[in-house]
């Protein structure tokens, strides 16, 4: 039987592995990333479900010690008795911990045995029925677990058990192993349940808190001891008890999974009634019990149901909710191609019926037989052999053969499509639906659809096409080297064959990492087997019986050009909350990115120009004027949210638990807070501070700053993009304190994304996890005192390579967070080859601050802020030897890393600065209202009034301006951002402080003391002119990008 690993696309990107694989013809998402996936769109926190073995997974011993002392008229319940009684000393409890092997177990049992019953007892005997007794696990919970794990929950085993002679503890699991992310065997750290010790290694491991986890076991004490870490605890006496109690605790269904399936979410539920009622009246299936359903995770296009009902295992496709692009979606044609190519010998599956009418189920829909077989997502196959590899791409030219030989009138397709011009029609109408779904100017795929224009073939052939052929589209047999079934026929028509041909080849030109296909990274084709583009292109025109496909470069500009188009309706969709799959909206950054790239490739082609541009025969006397705008200034932005009440469920319900937890938990204990910096303890950790954070931890409001765009398997933070997060960072801003709380404050945010993004495995063990645990803090080693560090090429730090370690030498300051307790380390930046490009010279390293030679030399002050216990520092780094291992990246890569890591902690900053200006707003109001001057309040003078007017229009244009960039990094990337990004970090900081120094104004003295947060927030809003760059830096870039602009306008 051959295996194949499947790449499903899911939010944490998991690698399912099984030797039968089944339809995936389309995802069905949409739920948040980062918690549980659910059916409804209520908000849960809980991310890992922890089983037990014994009595949850499988059957419990002691019936097995019951049974067996019945048989042997032994005492009844002696065995269990002796081992409860003997507790952690006891020979039971040294077995689990693997203390003692099962041999030595034997001898002692059978002592203690016989000392208390006066009874004999071959423990060898009983043993031997363990694998037969519980050799099977429950089918249900089985069940179960799978269902978990496919709504993007971890799962943990976690059981007391033993070592078997001759085998090691992972052989002796009667179940598949890949089942749980994490598995801890009691025998193997040296603790047994109810140990808590087990139960936090268990969390460590899963890098959950308590709060964000359930356990399931059949035995009190052990609950007892989870519950008393804060684990959330179902107590197992009937499986299927305990798998309802389980389903009502997540809000997910647990039973009849999938392969490939996970829950339907609440967007894309279907009115069950109609559906049976559909199924039993049209389709004549009839069953007692209601129909199953779940829904297909894999793809972008029309939602797509795995349905079993009346012994029937059914698949339906309807087109998705929503208002959709035109003629677009059409299952109406799909079913109609599907049933008539099979039954001309393309494999199909069988096509039961299709519904047109909308009132059923919501939108027209069809009905299919649901095929068990084998699907590839990752275009390498892994786990095949290179014959394999070969046997299977050319199975797929055999189908793609089989398609286009089929006879159109045979097939009563005549009224399918038009026949002929099909390259001019789709061009034009996949120009119009890109323009419909455009959010900004591609200036390459303006290029590009140019370049076409020019170069379309002045004759084509003219069969049936698949529209979408690709390896993932095709269902293999679950053994052999045959397709059995070919999916996904939305675009399907009558056209131009070698359009499929290139369809089939688009993996070869996707990005690495396209989320779409299955991130499989850089990978040799022709080293694994696989077929090159021009041997796979050469079997089809053997195979087909046509000549070389001279212009061949035409149809990959073609492909890529509706492919592009393809994808920006996905993140059109997307943005308007009609996503389909949880990374929709990086299809906007993909549908740049792939542009590009295309139109590197073609740009470069020879084939030589057939018609002018403007669509006539190629003429001389033509002019070459462009079909297509290219200014780069014209932006349709998509929908921007612009209030928190405008976001989406689960980070509105985030932002309104940060926004309750600052007003009472943080602001209540702001004087307490500021005491303590003034106390003899004030470099020392302060125990208020670390109580804050623990409990905004067991919230869950926790790491809240890591962009989904760096951690898009949710990994690491909340799953939240930029603007999502903006509205709590300024939430943040209102309290000097509120960033540390939730783990949000910096250098650590922009260190931890860093390390996110690119750091090994290695060092995200060793430094990003204790980060992102709150357990400790870091630092940040960039200006220097001699140099105008703003620019960044004047650094003089020196990152030496020696034989087997880096020796740093350099003189640092304005190191922020430098001084605290626990700073444990400092990414560094300096130069490792003083000769190389400027830009190439620097690079980042990690530096323990325990390392013998940094030297704290003092703390800074900021207007005569010390910022305890983080504070500023200026430090040297005096022959530092580093490992080899901690360098970031690669030498040479330091501009690289900055520019990645400085946009989302600048957003960071002018939101929290917005924050900082709205309280400043509210105190000046409060102070004006309360205090009188010359007879009236101070609220009534004109100019107070003026300035509180200013304040607020002021604050609101800072605030869009700052979301603005925060939308295009989400949906265009940072380097598109990045005129944005300069924009708001001179705009916020200036902004800020105008509004704070009017609210000084009017507090009089009591504005400069300590008494009000004003003082402090005007330090900070100064300070901020200067880091990350100062303003002359940033006016800088916006002015470039205007006169770029200019000279653009100037050419056309």
């Amino acid at each position: 039987m051959l295996r194949c690993t499947v790449l499903f696309p899911n939010l944490l990107g998991k690698a399912f592995s099984n030797s039968s694989r089944v339809l995936l013809p389309a995802l069905c998402t949409n739920s948040p990333p980062g918690g549980r996936k659910m059916a409804a769109s209520r908000q849960y926190t809980t991310k890992a479900v922890i089983f037990d073995m014994g009595g949850v997974i499988v059957p419990p011993p002691f019936k097995m010690f019951e049974d067996y002392e019945k048989e042997k008229s032994l005492p009844p319940k002696s065995i269990s008795r002796i081992i409860i009684e003997s507790g952690r000393h006891g020979s039971w409890s040294k077995l689990e911990s693997g203390e003692l092997s099962v041999t030595q177990f034997f001898d002692v049992f059978q002592k203690e045995y016989f000392d208390s019953t006066g009874r004999n007892i071959d423990m060898a005997e009983l043993f031997r029925g363990f694998s037969k007794y519980m050799g099977t696990p429950y089918p249900q919970m089985i069940d179960a677990v799978q269902c978990v794990k496919a709504e993007g929950l971890k799962t943990a085993l976690l059981t007391n058990n033993w070592h078997w002679p001759g085998k090691d503890s992972s052989n002796s699991l009667p179940l598949d192993r890949s089942l749980f992310d994490v598995i801890v065997e009691s025998c193997v750290v040296g603790m047994r349940k109810p140990d808590p010790r087990i139960y936090e290694l268990c969390l460590k491991e899963l890098n959950v808190a308590p709060q964000e986890s359930v356990f399931l076991d059949d035995l009190g004490g052990n609950l007892k001891a989870a519950k008393a870490l804060g684990i959330n605890t179902i107590k197992v006496s009937d499986p299927d008890v305990a798998i309802r109690e389980l389903e009502q605790f997540l809000g997910l269904p647990l039973h009849g999974y999938v392969q490939g399936t996970i829950a339907v979410a609440e967007h894309l539920k279907i009115p069950m009634d109609r559906l049976e009622d559909y199924l039993r009246n049209v389709l004549h299936i009839q069953s007692t019990e209601p129909p199953h359903i779940r829904c297909f995770e894999h793809g972008q296009s029309n939602p797509t149901y795995y349905v079993s009902y009346g012994g029937k295992q059914l698949v339906l496709r309807k087109k998705p909710p929503g208002k959709l692009l035109p003629s677009a979606h059409a299952v109406e044609r799909e079913f109609k191609v599907m049933q008539a190519l099979g039954q001309h010998g393309v494999p199909m599956p069988k096509m039961y019926g299709l519904c047109e009418d909308p009132s059923v189920i919501g939108t027209p829909f069809y009905v299919m037989e649901y095929l068990k077989g084998r699907i590839f997502i990752d275009r390498s196959l892994p786990g095949m052999t290179k014959a394999q590899r070969r046997e299977l791409y050319s199975c797929m030219a055999d189908t793609l053969c089989q398609i286009h030989r089929v006879n159109i009138s045979a097939a009563g397709l005549d009224g399918f499509g038009k026949k002929g011009e099909y390259l001019k029609r789709n061009f034009s109408r996949w120009s119009r639906q890109y323009e419909a779904s455009k959010t900004r100017e591609i200036e390459s795929m303006n290029k590009l659809m140019q370049w076409i224009s020019e170069h379309m073939p002045t004759d084509e052939q003219v069969t049936v096409v698949h529209g979408d052929f690709r390896l993932d589209n095709l269902i293999f047999h679950p053994e052999k080297p045959e397709v059995i079934g070919v999916l996904d026929w939305e675009l399907s028509t009558i056209g131009d064959p070698i359009t499929d041909l290139f369809s089939a080849m688009i993996n070869y030109y996707m990005p690495d990492d396209f989320f779409m296909f299955g991130e499989t990274g850089q990978v040799d084709m022709q080293a694994l087997g696989c077929p090159s583009v021009e041997e796979f292109v050469a079997e089809y025109s053997q195979k087909m019986g046509i000549p070389p496909i001279d212009n061949w470069d035409f149809y990959v500009a073609f492909g890529l050009f509706r492919f592009i188009a393809i994808i920006q309706g996905v993140y059109k969709r997307a943005i308007s909350g009609q996503k389909s799959h949880p990374k929709s909206e990086m299809a906007g950054m993909f549908a740049v990115k792939i542009a590009d790239d295309a139109w590197n490739l073609i740009s470069k082609s020879k084939l030589k120009p057939t018609l002018s541009p403007t669509g006539g025969s190629t003429s001389s006397n033509q002019g070459s004027k462009r079909n297509y705008s290219t200014s780069a200034g014209s932006e349709k932005l998509g929908m921007m949210t612009v209030t928190p009440e405008a976001l989406p469920e689960r980070p509105k319900d985030i932002y309104y638990r940060v926004k309750k937890f600052i007003k009472e938990e943080i602001l209540p204990h702001e004087a307490e807070l500021l005491e303590f910096t003034k106390s003899d303890k004030k470099w020392e950790v302060n125990p208020l501070m670390e109580q804050l954070k623990a409990k905004a931890k067991a919230q869950g409001l926790w790491n809240l700053f890591m962009p989904v765009e760096s951690d898009p398997n949710v990994k690491y933070g909340a799953g939240l993009t930029n603007i999502q997060y903006a509205f709590m960072a300024e939430e943040m801003g209102k309290c000097v304190w509120a960033s540390e709380v939730f783990n949000c404050s910096a250098p650590d945010t922009g260190n931890m994304q860093t390390l996110v993004m690119y750091g090994t495995e290695e060092q995200k063990q060793q430094w990003l996890v204790p980060l992102l645990n709150g357990e400790m803090r870091s630092c940040f080693g960039m200006t220097e005192p001699q140099v105008a560090s703003s620019d960044a090429t004047n650094i003089e730090a020196s990152i030496e390579r020696m034989s087997d370690h880096y020796l740093i030498n350099g003189h640092k300051w304005w190191t922020s967070g430098a001084l605290h307790p626990n700073c444990k380390v400092c990414i560094f930046m300096g130069k490792t080859d003083k000769g190389e490009n400027i830009h190439k010279q620097q690079s980042m390293i990690l530096v323990p601050m325990d390392a013998p030679g940094v030297k704290i030399i003092r703390p800074l002050s900021v207007f005569g802020f010390m910022d305890e216990p983080a504070g500023h520092a200026e430090v040297i780094f005096e022959n530092v030897k580093v490992p080899l291992t901690n360098i970031l990246l690669g030498e040479g890569r330091g501009f690289e890393i900055a520019q990645g890591r400085l946009g989302p902690g600048r957003i960071h900053h002018c939101m929290r600065l917005i924050g900082s200006a709205e309280r400043a707003l509210e105190l000046m109001v409060k102070r004006t209202m309360e205090r009188v001057a010359f007879g009236k309040p101070l609220a009534a003078q004109g100019t107070i009034q003026a300035d509180v007017a200013q304040s607020r229009i002021e604050i609101e244009q800072a605030r869009l301006l700052t979301l603005r960039a925060a939308y295009i990094m989400d949906n265009f990337g940072n380097k598109v951002a990045a005129p944005d990004i300069a924009m708001i970090k001179v705009a916020a900081p200036n902004m800020a402080l105008k509004v704070v120094d009017r609210a000084i104004q009017v507090h009089g003295g009591a504005g400069l003391s300590l008494d009000f947060p004003l003082a402090a927030m005007y330090a900070h809003a100064r300070t901020l002119r200067l880091a990350d760059g100062p303003d002359e830096v940033h006016r800088r870039a916006v002015a470039r990008l205007e006169y770029r602009r200019a000279s653009k306008v100037n050419k056309l």
